[in-house]
């Protein structure tokens, strides 16, 4: 089987041929660890959780290396620390593991290797020697910097010229930059600041030659895919690109580079000054399961914008219970050709759901929890949600809604009678009549929020 991905730097699709089909190598952008995930830091793990899933899939586990770095030198992490008055490697700590926690709620896989900036320290300086040596950066002020004057490739990745770039800057150029569009790989730090020693004084790497390094000491010069969002195309990954090819004398750093689509929230950017900002974390405890929110992530083309809405997130609810009850604990089978042939054309993530809603209507268990897992979906440890326990609140609901029912009948308002057993059939809620009154029991479509607009009407 081929796998065709959409690529950054070409703008078109392109065949997968691993440089070494023995060990297909993927690098992807990782968290900045100063506080929650929003649900926008979610759509790339997701993403490329289900690239790794596929790649695994098409040439077995031992034969995919995937690293996902976790940046815990930066000055957000340096401001966040000093505003709480916390330690560093405390909170870059916390913040690492909330992230880990979260993403396994969403099922997303640990990454082959997951770097720690801080660890690759000595790596950063090596590289930043040999463009210095080579030419492609200078010494300034306590500062290295890169000259993009010296690579005639600068701009590819993201289609900008140089010139329009620099014309367009608009940001206060440090007067010892020789080019406006020159950028850091090493700065000097306050003696309150994280730094480490260097032949150019104590100080800390910039955030575009950490990846470069960490990318290089772990999967080579050149490898097969780069990943992230598609905030990430500039500056950071053409820089990447810019300081890995100049200090590996190299042609490439990445065969195929792709980018995630931005996410919006009903229809408008998600930011805090409009209320629509919020963490994986605050959808979780707001009772929306994390398959769920996967569902609702792949359910977009991932290279185009999404938008996230309550309504796409109930219908995702209501299409993993349909799913569920169908598949129940049936062994998984091969996944199914179609949802495998779908993904390996560019991830397309609608067409694989499309093939699922298939397997589903004509009752294949077995080939529907083998072709959802290879999704991430209806796996064992992300279930249970569906089935929501018949606890004394939920009861005394119904049975009051079941109340309510024989009052309007005995009132001879039948209409409304019908109304509330309706409702309390489109909520999921399965209600017998028999001569000792209604039995009911939970189905496999519960819809507590469909039940809650019932008591509200």
């Amino acid at each position: 089987m081929t796998i065709t991905l959409w690529n950054t730097l070409t703008r078109r699709k392109e065949a997968l041929v691993p440089l070494d089909p023995g060990n297909l190598r993927i690098y992807v952008c990782g968290p900045t660890v100063y506080d929650r995930a929003h649900v926008g830091n979610a759509r790339p793990a997701v993403v490329f959780d289900l690239l790794f899933r596929l790649l695994r899939h098409t040439y077995g586990p031992d034969r995919v290396t995937y690293v996902r770095n976790i940046t815990d030198i930066d000055d957000k992490i340096i401001d966040r620390a000093r505003q709480t008055g916390r330690d560093i490697a405390d909170l870059t700590a916390e913040t690492t593991r909330w992230y880990l926690e979260d993403m396994a709620a969403l099922g997303v896989l640990p990454p082959t290797v997951m770097p720690r900036a801080t660890e690759y320290v000595a790596q950063m300086i090596a590289m930043i020697e040999r463009l210095i040596a080579r030419g492609h950066a200078y010494v300034a002020e306590g500062h290295v910097l890169f000259e993009v004057a010296t690579w005639p490739h600068y701009g590819e990745l993201s289609r900008r010229s140089v010139e329009d770039m620099r014309a367009g800057a608009r940001v206060e150029v440090a007067p010892f930059k020789r080019d406006p569009m020159d950028f850091v790989l090493w700065k000097p730090s306050a003696p309150d600041q994280p730094g480490w020693n260097s032949p150019w004084g104590r100080g800390r790497p910039g955030w575009h030659i950490e990846c470069s390094a960490m990318a290089a000491a772990l999967l080579g010069e050149s490898f097969d895919i780069h990943g992230g969002g598609i905030d990430l195309v500039f500056p950071h990954h053409e820089n990447e690109r810019a300081q890995s090819c100049c200090a590996h004398g190299t042609e490439q750093m990445a065969a195929i580079w792709m980018h995630n689509g931005f996410l919006q929230v009903e229809g408008e950017k998600m930011s805090k000054s409009l209320g629509n900002f919020f963490t994986v974390r605050d959808l979780l405890d707001r009772g929306i399961p994390g398959e769920v929110i996967r569902f609702v992530l792949l359910a977009t083309h991932y290279r185009k914008p999404m938008d996230w809405t309550a309504r796409a997130a109930e219908e995702a609810r209501r299409v993993l219970q349909r799913w569920r009850a169908v598949a129940g604990d049936a062994p998984p089978a091969e996944p199914d050709p179609e949802v495998v042939a779908a993904l390996a054309d560019d991830l397309n993530t609608p067409r694989a759901i499309a093939a699922l809603h298939a397997i589903a209507a004509r009752g294949d268990a077995p080939r529907l929890a083998g072709s959802a897992r290879l999704m991430g979906l209806l796996e064992p440890a992300l279930g249970g949600w569906d089935r929501p326990a018949q606890d004394e609140a939920l009861a005394r609901r119904i049975e009051a809604l079941l109340a309510a029912r024989a009052e309007a009948r005995r009132a001879r308002d039948f209409s409304r009678a019908d109304a509330i057993r309706a409702g309390i059939a489109a909520a999921g809620v399965i209600v017998r009549d028999t001569p000792q009154g209604a039995v009911w029991e939970i189905g496999p479509d519960f819809d507590a929020g469909r039940l809650a607009e019932l008591e509200r009407s």
